[in-house]
């Protein structure tokens, strides 16, 4: 099938959301209108989408997906940050979109996302390349391309990673985020039964880990929680899971400020980058700590 962009795509999915017996009308109609617009591949891509069957078509229904207008907000708010961050750096860029596509894929993990995600990750490609050709207007493409994408992923052999080369931070892909599937209530199980207070508990208590990066995950489980320097809960109210787009990315924003990575052996003393030498500490315990280091140092005798 030919590359489709993202309205195209929005278009063949509110196609499949119709009955049978309206589809075939709607496609040729949304056929015709994308090849008056000079999109013919669009077009062809269109024209030979087949009728789904009715079992198909009532299997589609049961499937939860995001919603079309949940993704034409998103599109929306991330063509709206990246237009705001024209004249800025790469830094800058990731900054500011990181945890928006972190706390979006966070909300969506546990639905049918597969496609949708894959449908963003080729949005957010566009944009950022167009952001890289509007703040290098005097450079090819090629040029472009080397300075702001590559494999930037350290597990990945993806080498169409959007980062910054400076500082190695690159943005996450949407399709990274793994699936979580939502696990069902035991049949008959009900939250007024006082013999099920053990079974309702430990099911809150099993929920998905955030989608944080990797070495952020283990060394928070290995924590338990509190940052090691201060005694306090790494991230106040971390144990209820934000239940909105909204609330998942301004999760992420707010890590990303508080939380920071420390060595345990100062790599000046030889420590290395290993996850027994790292601990999760806040932002501002990770300042004082390091303010008062000039007072550990051991005076000579």
């Amino acid at each position: 099938m030919a590359e489709t962009d993202a309205g195209d795509d929005e278009v063949i999915g509110d196609l499949f959301a119709l009955a049978p017996r309206d589809f075939t009308a709607a496609r040729d109609r949304a056929a015709r209108t994308a090849r008056a617009g000079g999109r013919r591949e669009a077009a062809r891509t269109i024209a030979a989408l087949r009728r789904p069957t009715q079992p198909a078509w009532a299997v589609n229904q049961l499937i939860i997906k995001p919603s079309t207008t949940a993704c034409k907000r998103l599109r929306a708010r991330l063509r709206t940050e990246v237009r705001a961050l024209h004249g800025t750096n790469a830094e800058a860029v990731l900054r500011r979109l990181i945890p928006i596509v972190r706390g979006w894929a966070a909300y969506y993990r546990a639905v049918a996302s597969t496609t949708t995600f894959s449908s963003l990750d080729h949005y957010m490609w566009r944009l950022t390349f167009k952001w890289a050709r509007r703040r290098h207007r005097n450079k090819s493409r090629h040029w472009v391309v080397a300075r702001y994408f590559g494999r930037f992923h350290p597990s990945r052999r993806d080498r169409w990673v959007f980062g910054d080369r400076d500082s190695g931070a690159f943005l996450p892909k949407f399709s990274r985020t793994g699936i979580v599937r939502h696990q069902l209530v035991k049949g008959g199980a009900s939250l007024d039964d006082p013999t099920l207070v053990e079974y309702w508990r430990d099911r809150r208590r099993r929920k998905a880990p955030p989608p944080m990066d990797k070495t952020s995950l283990v060394l928070a489980v290995r924590q338990q929680g509190p940052c090691p320097l201060c005694k306090q809960a790494l991230i106040a109210g971390a144990e209820y899971e934000p239940d909105s787009p909204r609330e998942w990315i301004n999760w992420f924003a707010a890590s990303k400020k508080m939380l920071h990575k420390h060595h345990f052996t100062y790599r000046r003393d030889g420590g290395t980058d290993e996850r027994n030498n790292l601990r999760l500490v806040h932002s501002e315990c990770h300042r004082q700590h390091h303010a008062g280091d000039s007072k550990r140092t051991i005076q000579p005798c």
